[in-house]
């Protein structure tokens, strides 16, 4: 496991968007260069669209995994008067919400 060590968190995230990224490209390859046909039917677009489609979607898996090795966040001590008061506004919004909710 010491291969994976510097990976720190969301491996699986991180897994998730090198085989997105892996099959995307490999997609967009074949379809740009690629002469595909079946029954004079020409599918390099389709590949060129689902490969960028592919792509796209890894670009989730990427954002889940940077966004899961964030270190050094502060605390709720640490952040004190501010993150309390950021607290009781979304506290108090969220009651809103639901009140609104359930008297429809």
């Amino acid at each position: 496991m010491v291969l994976c060590e510097g990976l720190s968190h969301c491996k699986v995230a991180l897994a998730f968007a090198i085989f997105m990224d892996f099959l995307g490209g490999a997609a967009l390859l074949v379809g740009v260069f690629g002469h595909l046909q079946v029954k004079g039917r020409d599918f390099g677009d389709l590949l060129v669209y689902t490969g960028a489609l592919l792509v796209l979607m890894s670009l989730a898996g990427w954002v889940l995994w940077y966004s899961g090795n964030i270190e050094g966040l502060s605390t709720r001590k640490e952040a004190g008067h501010i993150g309390s008061m950021v607290d009781r506004l979304a506290r108090s919004l969220s009651r809103k919400i639901r009140s609104y909710k359930s008297h429809r």
